[in-house]
């Protein structure tokens, strides 16, 4: 059975996050809002929201980052009984149009990861788009494959089963670091994944919690850590994608 549902991590993005919530609701999607120890002014946009029908409320007392908050979220998808959880961030950045196309193809192919790779406008920090593509290359190595396309878009339909159990007996990046790592670790699990383009806006409130320099160090930390899992990990990996 297909069941979706959307899971929003929120810090601080009260301008935004109606305008998100409501475009996901008029698809018809149930949303689940995790709270990442945001401050009042949010919190209480957070509760009204909250109020509404098919809309859930994870509250974190002390902010995890966006990845702990993503986890956070998933966990609660599955409990409440979804199948599947698209990612969506707060801050508008995620072209919602592409809501309907997502759940088609993960309605289509029900055991896959489905992931957008992102078609990018001016609005996007050049600072950033240049470090996706060093990502991109260790990725790739990682990986041990060309098949990501694209590992930092967190607009993704996660099939929740096989995403949780990842989540819940690994210790993953709960940061910036988690959308690169998750896919490479489900990578190494030989998970279908399929790939749409999506456009990305930065952002609706101009509110972006990326940390340059600090970010960018957990990320490179996360790449090298994988690097070695690869390594001792290789001879698995290539035999399950035998056998696939």
């Amino acid at each position: 059975m297909h069941r979706p549902c959307a899971v929003i991590p929120v810090y601080n993005h009260e301008h935004a996050l109606p305008v998100v919530v409501d475009a996901l609701r008029a698809s018809g999607l149930p949303c689940v809002l995790v709270d990442d120890a945001s401050t009042a002014a949010c919190a209480r946009v957070i509760d009204q929201l909250a109020e509404r029908e098919d809309v859930y409320l994870v509250r974190l007392p002390v902010n995890q980052g966006k990845g702990g908050a993503v986890m956070a979220g998933l966990r609660e998808a599955l409990r409440l009984g979804f199948s599947h959880a698209l990612q969506v961030d707060a801050d508008g950045q995620h072209d919602l149009h592409d809501v309907e196309t997502f759940l088609a193809t993960s309605r289509q192919y029900p055991q896959a990861l489905v992931c957008g790779y992102p078609q990018y406008d001016e609005s996007v920090p050049k600072s950033r788009l240049y470090a996706r593509y060093l990502t991109h290359v260790w990725v790739w190595i990682n990986s041990l494959s060309l098949h990501i396309r694209d590992a930092m878009c967190g607009f993704r339909v996660y099939p929740l089963p096989a995403t949780v159990a990842l989540i819940d007996t690994t210790r993953l990046g709960r940061r910036m670091d988690f959308d690169p790592e998750i896919l490479v670790r489900l990578a190494w699990r030989n998970q279908p994944m399929q790939w749409l383009p999506t456009q990305v806006h930065y952002p609706l409130d101009g509110l972006s919690h990326f940390r340059l320099f600090h970010d960018n160090a957990l990320i490179s930390k996360m790449h090298a850590k994988l690097f070695f899992g690869m390594l001792v990990r290789s001879p698995l990996i290539l035999w399950r994608r035998g056998r696939g």
